[in-house]
């Protein structure tokens, strides 16, 4: 399974466009017809203060994984411990990594659906 992190203004962005829709837990690409998992996420941008001992700067995290290390997240920032991080605030979309038979360098239809979205929105 692949995961792509999607920031919230996009995301909000494509919702005003009614180009997407991300609703109970799904992300829904208008036209596509299909719909992905998505899982609240943010990616660490930079470290504010203190000391970057667990390595999150430039790494995406869930609010799981973040309850899980003890974080605490406030609109665009987490702290954890003594460091504080400026981070992006979005969603992790979970796509699918079958290949079709006999070309295993393919992705499935529904993830290349929604890379070919994402790359003419992006």
């Amino acid at each position: 399974m692949s995961k792509l992190f999607l920031p919230q203004t996009t995301l909000e962005e494509w919702a005003l466009g009614e180009k997407a829709d991300l609703h109970d837990g799904k992300l829904t690409v208008a036209g596509e017809g299909g719909a992905w998992p998505v899982e609240p996420a943010v990616h660490f941008v930079k470290l504010v203060s203190g000391q970057d001992a667990h390595g999150l700067v430039t790494r995406v995290k869930t609010e799981r994984q973040l309850a899980s290390l003890g974080a605490e997240q406030m609109a665009d920032s987490v702290v954890l411990g003594e460091a504080a991080y400026e981070v992006v605030p979005g969603y992790v979309a979970a796509l699918p990594d079958e290949a079709p038979a006999g070309d295993p360098r393919k992705g499935s239809p529904e993830s290349d659906l929604l890379a070919a979205f994402l790359l003419d929105k992006l």
